[in-house]
């Protein structure tokens, strides 16, 4: 049986909510999917993992379009999760940041291997997370 096929994009034309189910795994607090794709669109740059019209993976860059950028999500749908969806959305990601100084990002001790397999190094991250705001739903 061979595997289904999914297609990567950088737009988000004609994408709605409904396409965006199934993300943020394990997430007290997870953004709905309207806010996901807020959140989508407020990014410099976005890259989809798409099957049948379905969302099954994307990775977004945020940055200043001169110098920097920095990667605050990757994710792949679970059933998706181990067949190359993540490193194809993250070698697209790389190409369309190519242009700039520097590409950061921060992530888990267990994931260090997997983005140093992608060229990237090692370093030391700070920062601080207010949990209650991780649906990321507007504040009044």
């Amino acid at each position: 049986m061979t595997q289904p096929s999914y297609s990567l994009t950088t737009s988000l034309d004609g994408m709605t909510p409904e396409q965006l189910h199934g993300f943020f795994v394990d997430w007290p607090n997870p953004p709905t999917p309207d806010t996901f794709l807020r959140l989508l669109r407020g990014s410099y740059r976005v890259v989809l993992a798409v099957q049948d019209g379905q969302v099954i993976g994307f990775v977004q860059a945020v940055s200043d379009g001169v110098l920097t950028a920095y990667i605050p999500l990757l994710e792949v749908l679970p059933e998706w999760q181990g067949r190359g969806v993540g490193r194809a959305l993250m070698t697209r990601m790389q190409e369309e940041l190519r242009h700039l100084y520097a590409v950061d990002l921060g992530c888990d001790d267990h994931l260090v291997p997997y983005y140093e397999g992608l060229g990237m190094r090692r370093g030391t991250l700070m920062f601080t997370r207010k949990y209650a705001r991780q649906d990321g739903a507007p504040t009044g």
